[in-house]
């Protein structure tokens, strides 16, 4: 399931999706409190938090400085991610830990933000919002939208199975790169097992404009006129 992140909100629609935030807050602790499955948990705080970081991404990009997407959040959305050939659309959150992980793909601190010039290193869950990396292949492409509007968009160059010990971020600062990492294999019935699924993504360059071809020479024809 995938939630759309269309532009462009109305004050009024954002200001409506606002109480909405502490409301799906205390949905996500009812749900842990009625003792669901833990994988049918994990899938629904998953979808609801998109949901309200949804909102929190329409007021950053109306200028609010790391708006939470619900009360006691420690996470803000810092960037948007979009896949069109997948059907997938999702906010990237700070501060990368496991328990951000639980509610959408997180950025690295330390790396650059998506779109800037270095490695930006992303890490999400198998079983959520980075499931899809499994049917993703070199040369595929996917967006960043950085919260000023500007898209950014990325093609597939690598992509490779690793230990987690063997991680190591390429020493590049000529373009923009993004690294995504999520846990592998992506069928595993126990996670937390030392093997990552690692795929490394370079900026295409923007096309150029094509030039107006010159405006022809006013030229005298004589001769033809009857």
């Amino acid at each position: 399931m995938s939630i759309s992140l269309e532009r462009g909100p109305t004050r009024k629609s954002v200001l409506m999706l606002r109480p909405l935030a502490l409301i799906g807050g205390i949905v996500l602790v009812a749900l842990g409190a009625w003792g669901l499955g833990q994988s049918a948990y994990i899938h629904a705080k998953a979808v609801l938090a998109q949901v309200l970081i949804k909102a929190a991404w329409h007021r950053a990009q109306e200028g609010v400085d790391a708006p939470r997407p619900w009360p006691w959040a420690d996470t803000h959305p810092v960037a948007r991610m979009i896949v069109p050939s997948r059907d997938i659309d999702l906010a990237i959150l700070a501060n990368a830990s496991g328990r951000t992980m639980a509610f959408g793909p997180t950025h690295m601190d330390r790396t650059p933000l998506p779109g800037e010039r270095g490695v930006s290193v992303l890490v999400g869950h198998r079983d959520t919002h980075f499931n899809f990396l499994k049917d993703m292949n070199r040369g595929d492409i996917f967006e960043i939208e950085s919260k000023n509007g500007n898209r950014r968009r990325f093609r597939i160059i690598d992509s490779r199975i690793m230990h987690k010990d063997d991680l190591r971020t390429p020493a590049v600062k000529d373009l923009s790169y993004v690294l995504l990492i999520t846990c592998y294999p992506f069928d595993a019935i126990i996670p937390g097992g030392p093997m990552r699924y690692v795929v490394l993504a370079v900026e295409m360059a923007r096309p150029r404009p094509k030039p107006k071809p010159p405006r022809p020479k006013s030229i005298a024809i004589t001769g033809f006129v009857e």
